[in-house]
C-alpha cells in the first residue's frame, strides 16, 4: 500500500499556510488554563480511559447522555476504531469519490476492499451509493465533503441508512461550519454514527481529539477495540474546556464564514469555478489554467495551498480559510500569477 500522505507541514516560519484546513485563530482561552491545571497536578498517572469529563461536558452541550459518546485521538482515531470494529479481512468498505483519502488506507490496513462510488458532477450521490452489496460492512460519508465542501441532505442520509445493510458513519469533521448537522440522527437509527473533530472549529489540531456519537449498544462494541488510553490527559482537559466555551465557538465560526465568503468571491473574480462550500475551505478549478503550476508558483512565493488530483475526476486547488490577511495575500499572489 502507498499509505496516507498528509498535507505539507513546513518546519520553517514565513509561510502563509492554507493547505490543511487548520483554524487560523488561537483556541478558547479556557484551553490554556485547563492544560496548565493538568500540568500543575502532574502527568505521572494514566488518563481516564473513557475521557469521562469530556463525555459529561459534551453531553450537556449536545443534549445527549454521556453513554452516547466515545472519544478518540483525533477523529482519525475514531475512523480507525470504527473500521477495525466492523470491517474484516476481505470484506468491503464503501466511500464516495473524491473524498478523504485516508478512508481507503484504513481499508487496506484491515486487509479489506474499498469501493469508491463517484459523486455526480453536482456533488450529489447517485442511487448506487446506497445499494446493498455482498460483504459490505461499513460506509463512510464525509459531510461536509473534502475537497468540495458540499453536503448531502439529512433526508438523503436517512434514506441511505434505511437502504444500507451496514453501519453508516457520517464524518462531520467540518460540521460546525455547516448550515446543519446530523448529530441527532443516531437516536432514530442504530446504524448511523456521527464523528466530530476538534482540529478545525475548536482550533486544536495540535492536540488531537475527536469523538463519535452513536447509540450506547454501538459505543459498547467500539470500546472493545480502541486503544486502552487513546486520549491523553492534556487533550481531554483541553477538549473539555473547549466544548464548554460555546460563546467562543460561535464567534470564531462567524469569523471563518465571513472570510470564506470573501475567499469564494475573490477566487470567482479571478475566473475560478468555486463550488459553494459548507466547510472551512473552498475547492477551486480554473477553466483554462492548470492547477498544479498554480500550486507550484504559490509555493515558490511561500503560500501553501493543497493541490489535489483525482484520477477519473480531475484536479484543483483546495484552499483553507485563513485570516483575512492570509486570504488576501493568497488572492494577490494568484492575481499576479494569472
Amino acid at each position: 500500500m502507498g499509505g496516507y500522505v498528509p498535507g505539507e507541514q513546513p518546519q520553517t516560519a514565513g509561510f502563509v499556510k492554507l493547505n490543511t484546513n487548520e483554524n487560523p485563530y488561537p483556541p478558547s482561552p479556557a484551553v490554556a488554563k485547563a492544560v496548565e491545571e493538568v500540568l500543575r497536578r502532574g502527568l505521572q498517572k494514566y488518563p481516564d480511559p473513557m475521557a469521562g469529563a469530556f463525555r459529561r461536558q459534551a453531553a450537556e452541550v449536545l443534549g445527549l447522555h454521556p453513554d452516547w459518546i466515545l472519544c478518540g485521538n483525533g477523529s482519525d482515531d475514531i475512523l480507525t476504531i470504527v473500521t477495525r470494529a466492523f470491517v474484516g479481512q476481505g470484506q468491503m468498505l464503501r466511500l464516495p469519490y473524491p473524498s478523504y483519502i485516508l478512508y481507503k488506507s484504513l481499508a487496506q490496513i484491515q486487509g479489506a476492499r474499498s469501493e469508491e462510488i463517484h459523486f455526480e458532477r453536482d456533488w450529489s450521490l447517485g442511487a448506487a451509493f446506497g445499494r446493498p452489496a455482498a460483504d459490505l460492512r461499513l460506509v463512510f460519508l464525509p459531510n461536509p465533503n473534502s475537497p468540495s465542501g458540499t453536503m448531502v441532505s439529512r433526508e438523503a442520509i436517512l434514506d441511505l441508512a434505511e437502504r444500507l445493510p451496514c453501519p453508516l458513519l457520517i464524518d462531520e469533521a467540518y460540521g460546525d461550519f455547516a448550515e446543519f448537522n446530523c448529530l441527532d440522527l443516531p437516536a432514530g437509527n442504530e446504524k448511523i454514527l456521527v464523528s466530530r473533530s476538534f482540529s478545525k472549529s475548536y482550533a486544536l489540531a495540535g492536540l488531537r481529539f475527536g469523538f463519535v456519537v452513536a447509540q450506547p449498544r454501538m459505543i459498547e462494541q467500539l470500546v472493545k477495540v480502541k486503544d486502552s488510553y487513546n486520549c491523553d490527559a492534556l487533550s481531554i482537559a483541553a477538549a473539555t474546556a473547549a466544548v464548554a466555551d460555546q460563546a467562543w465557538l460561535k464567534e470564531n465560526r462567524a469569523r471563518i464564514l465571513a472570510t470564506r465568503k470573501r475567499l469564494t468571491e475573490g477566487m470567482r473574480a479571478l475566473g475560478f469555478e468555486v463550488v459553494q462550500s459548507q466547510a472551512n475551505f473552498t475547492w477551486n478549478v480554473h477553466p483554462s489554467q492548470p492547477a498544479k503550476p498554480l500550486y507550484e508558483r504559490l509555493k515558490q512565493q511561500r503560500v501553501l495551498v493543497r493541490y489535489m488530483d483525482y484520477p477519473g475526476w480531475g484536479d484543483g486547488l483546495r484552499i483553507s480559510v485563513g485570516t483575512d490577511q492570509e486570504v488576501q495575500t493568497c488572492l494577490d499572489h494568484l492575481r499576479g500569477i494569472l
